[in-house]
């Protein structure tokens, strides 16, 4: 509400932009039909320890394939927070939903970028991706940290995931199959581990599909 330029760019505390990230995110918003667009996650700390290689590994994935073939359709379905830039004439039209986010009837704090994105294409604007505007951010070092941050981006993806069904209809087939992917992945995962469970307490042994269910 403070700020009075086009464009808004949003920066995590820990993260460090290469020097002609802003150039080239705001290019790409140059295109009015455009609300919203990321910048390519890495590691800062990605020498630190195993976990934060295969973090890093995994924010290359999650960059250059899911929200590279998302993009292809202008519906990258979560513009990440540690580097996203918006358009503040479409930002101002969309605060008040935004700001007065709930989850299971109390103020949510979490996930507000995959909530402003889902928010963004609600209201008709194409959301992007650029690969070549590098953003390293800090990432959790240890297993806890780890963990906490995913079940937060987990409620995240289960409840913003019901506030955009109703774009699926109008969306390519792939979208569609990537949110029910995203959604059902971890849920026949617990599903699965705890078939697992009950089945060997109940025979003491596991079958070789219910480990490759989990292994996959």
């Amino acid at each position: 509400s403070r700020s009075s330029g086009d464009l808004i760019l949003n920066v995590d505390s820990d993260t460090t932009l290469a020097s002609d990230v802003v150039s080239k995110l705001s290019q790409k918003m140059r295109d009015p039909a455009v609300g919203a667009v990321m910048g390519q996650l890495v590691a800062s700390n990605q020498n630190d320890s195993w976990l934060t290689r295969l973090i890093d590994m995994e924010y290359w994935l999650a960059c250059n394939e899911e929200r590279a073939a998302q993009a292809r359709f202008g519906a990258v379905m979560c513009c990440c927070g540690p580097c996203a830039m918006y358009r503040r004439s479409a930002f101002v039209l969309l605060l008040d939903q935004y700001e007065t986010q709930l989850y299971r009837g109390k103020p949510s704090d979490f996930g507000e970028d995959r909530h402003l994105t889902i928010l963004m294409l609600s209201a008709g604007f194409r959301t992007e991706y650029v690969p070549s505007a590098i953003a390293a951010t800090v990432v959790p070092d240890g297993l806890a940290a780890y963990l906490r941050q995913q079940l937060r981006w987990a409620r995240s993806t289960f409840r913003d995931t019901l506030l955009g069904l109703h774009l699926l209809r109008g969306m390519n087939w792939y979208l569609t199959l990537d949110v029910v992917g995203q959604n059902a992945g971890p849920l026949l995962l617990a599903f699965s581990v705890l078939a697992g469970l009950a089945q060997f307490a109940l025979t003491g042994s596991l079958p070789w599909w219910t480990i490759g269910t989990i292994g996959s």
